[in-house]
């Protein structure tokens, strides 16, 4: 059974068609990942999912439940999180103070400080535990975004842009851990435009263009489709 799916999808902004039609389904402990040309609707899908936008027509459905016309906070109580491309951190608190606001509500406060602990080790930021949030590297704060999202004990995970001006060994770092929680249950969607993360992390990839769904397959399938390289890999010419 699908996690998340979604039923003839539209979203118009005045004479604007930014999704059109789309009908998406992520399986249950799926890792699967979005990518597409610059405007393709991609951040606008996962808006409304969100429930950031809501759709002009068309069906969101999470665990079977219709959460079309939900607010973003009851879609976040359903178990669904959230890591935007710019990472969204409280940089005047520690990196520690800023687990522990992640955590706090979804913790029994006698755990509080070992899952503090377990979170910060398996981001690699225990060593900076006590800086400045806004004194950590680029990658550093997303890896700390991240950890925020996942203190929210997600079933769905949503990263948009994930390892965006991350270095190679962070990108690679960054694939472990998505894969270490997709090994505990959580289901992840990504969007993505580094390939060889997307070649790492993604058990199916679908290709967004111009609002629509234009190829789906395995990452091997999308690379190998000549028409994916025409509008997005740049490696062909359109036929």
């Amino acid at each position: 059974m699908p996690i998340l799916e979604t039923r003839s999808l539209n979203k118009w902004f005045g004479g604007l068609h930014v999704t059109g039609g789309v009908d998406f389904a992520l399986e249950t402990g799926e890792m699967h990942c979005l990518i597409g040309p610059n405007g393709a609707g991609k951040s606008t899908f996962f808006r409304l999912i969100l429930g950031e936008h809501l759709p002009t027509s068309g069906q969101i459905l999470y665990n079977s439940h219709d959460i079309t016309l939900a607010k973003s906070y009851e879609r976040i109580r359903r178990g669904i999180s959230v890591k935007f491309q710019v990472p969204g951190i409280f940089k005047a608190l520690s990196v520690g103070q800023n687990i522990q606001i992640a955590l706090q509500h979804h913790v029994a406060p006698a755990e509080l400080d070992h899952e503090i602990d377990l979170l910060l080790s398996f981001l690699n930021l225990k060593p900076a535990a006590r800086q400045l949030a806004g004194n950590l590297s680029h990658g550093q704060k997303q890896w700390l975004e991240i950890g925020m999202a996942v203190g929210l004990k997600p079933k769905l995970l949503l990263l948009d842009e994930p390892t965006a001006g991350m270095t190679p060994d962070e990108t690679f770092a960054t694939g472990e851990m998505l894969q270490a929680l997709n090994r505990e249950g959580v289901t992840v969607l990504a969007v993505e435009h580094d390939m060889a993360f997307v070649r790492q992390i993604a058990h199916r990839v679908t290709v967004l263009h111009l609002g629509k769904i234009f190829a789906q397959g395995t990452i091997d399938e999308i690379v190998a489709n000549e028409q994916v390289a025409a509008i997005y890999l740049g490696e062909a010419h359109a036929q």
